[in-house]
């Protein structure tokens, strides 16, 4: 199996496997968590598009996408690490400095998950470079 297959099936599996996870834990309650669900969808359409045919703007689409897709990544953990903060200060008010941004880190919501989505962004664009890479 070539490279170029490799990437695409991990890429197909990421993006499966992260939506499907998303929709399993409930996370489209609000327009906030429907954010990756809808990048994904994107980038799902996109790949089966660039499958078939590929343009310049198809390709800055799909980089732009690729961008949003990372950010919202790094969003999410902003927010997740915020949730957890506020609920760690709601439960312990004298936890503080090192150790409240430690259980922040440990708290109910996953803070770093959302990074997943900056791995997801990352392998896109590998996968865009092979498919546009001239053999």
């Amino acid at each position: 199996m070539g490279l170029k297959k490799i990437i695409t099936t991990g890429f197909l599996f990421m993006m499966l496997g992260t939506v499907s996870e998303l929709y399993l834990l409930d996370h489209y309650e609000d327009a906030l968590q429907f954010i990756p669900i809808l990048f994904i969808g994107l980038l799902l359409l996109l790949v089966l598009v660039l499958s078939v045919y590929r343009s310049r703007f198809l390709n800055q689409v799909f980089e732009i996408l690729l961008v949003l897709t990372a950010s919202s990544g790094i969003y999410g953990a902003f927010l997740h690490l915020q949730a957890n903060y506020e609920f760690e200060l709601e439960m312990t008010p004298t936890l503080s400095g090192w150790d409240l941004f430690v259980e922040s880190l440990f708290g109910a919501l996953p803070a770093l998950a959302p990074l997943s989505m900056v791995v997801l962004a990352l392998i896109g664009y590998s996968y865009l470079i092979l498919i546009n890479h001239k053999q």
